[in-house]
Formats: structure tokens, sequence, C-alpha cells
């Protein structure tokens, strides 16, 4: 009974998930450089700032929704089901890794890894989107070969915006993570 009582969400709870979600979304669609496909953006700081002050499933909501709105708001549609599983599934392995064993999110090694982690899966799920919103949406004449091809352009990109998320969160994590409830 304990436990399901403790899983219960709390009215600052929710107000901390709205706010780092509303901070995501306005982060991503503030500077948006455009790419053949989709666009480069800040927005990844947002993501991993998430995962390590709000934790692993709070983390994961606000960040997932966050981005899935910045592209609906932004114009991207066709690229908000994606963004949802994969930023949301970022945030989960940065904080799975910052969280893990005796680390509480505290240890900036163990964040850098845990950040670089979730930028690998970010790097690659975008390269696949990329390659199937190629194929099945803007280039429907290419072949699979041809969209895996065009979505490989898009990959500098990606590692630009992980690279700079990460250099732009890690600041901020050390500022904010004391004023912020984590569970």
């Amino acid at each position: 009974m304990e436990n399901r009582l403790k899983s219960k969400i709390t009215t600052s709870e929710i107000v901390y998930i709205a706010l780092m979600m509303a901070a995501t979304c306005a982060v991503t669609m503030t500077i948006r450089i455009p790419t053949f496909i989709g666009y480069t953006h800040l927005g990844d700081s947002m993501v991993f700032l998430a995962a390590i002050i709000l934790g692993k499933r709070r983390g994961t909501i606000a960040a997932a929704l966050g981005m899935f709105l910045a592209d609906i708001l932004g114009g991207y549609a066709v690229w908000a089901p994606f963004t949802l599983v994969i930023k949301g599934v970022m945030a989960y392995i940065a904080a799975s890794i910052a969280y893990r064993d005796n680390y509480d999110g505290n240890n900036l090694k163990n964040n850098i890894f845990a950040f670089i982690c979730a930028g690998i899966w970010m790097i690659g799920a975008y390269y696949v989107a990329n390659a199937i919103i190629t194929r099945f949406v803007y280039v429907q004449a290419a072949s699979l070969g041809e969209s895996l091809a065009i979505a490989l352009g898009e990959v500098p990109g990606n590692i630009i915006e992980v690279v700079v998320g990460i250099v732009i969160a890690l600041p901020l994590i050390k500022g904010l993570k004391n004023y912020f409830y984590r569970k």
C-alpha cells in the first residue's frame, strides 16, 4: 500500500514537469538551423537537464513532450511521433546512467558519459527516422538505399546538436540541480 501511495505524482511535480516541458519546447524553437530534412537546435540541453533534475520517469515525460510540442508548433509535425519516442528514450538513457549505482546525478564525468550514450542513441535513431521520412514522405521515388544515403547528410548536424547540448547543459545542471525536486 505504501509503494502505491508513494508512486502518485504531486502537484509540485506536475508543475516541475510542465515547466521543463515548456523550457524544452521554447529552447528548441528559439534557435533553429534548418537542414535538408529537419532542423538542428539547442533543445538537447533541456533533454539532458530534464533527465538530471527530474530523474528517469518525470524527465522522460518532460523531454519527450517538450520536443514533441516543438515539432508540432514549429511546423515539423511529420517528425513529432519519432521525436516523442527518440527524445523520451534519450532522456531515459541519460537519467538511467546518471543515477546508476552510487551516482546521484552529481558526478560530472558520469553525467558526460550518460549524455554521450544518450546522444549516440539519438543520432542513430534519427538516422533511421530520417531514412523512413525521406523514403515515405519527402522523396517517395527514392529507394531504401538512396534514403539511407540521404539520411547520412543529417548525422553531422545531430552530432553538433548533442555536443552543444552537453556543453550548455553541464553548467545549468550545476547551477539548478539543488533548486529542483527530483524523484
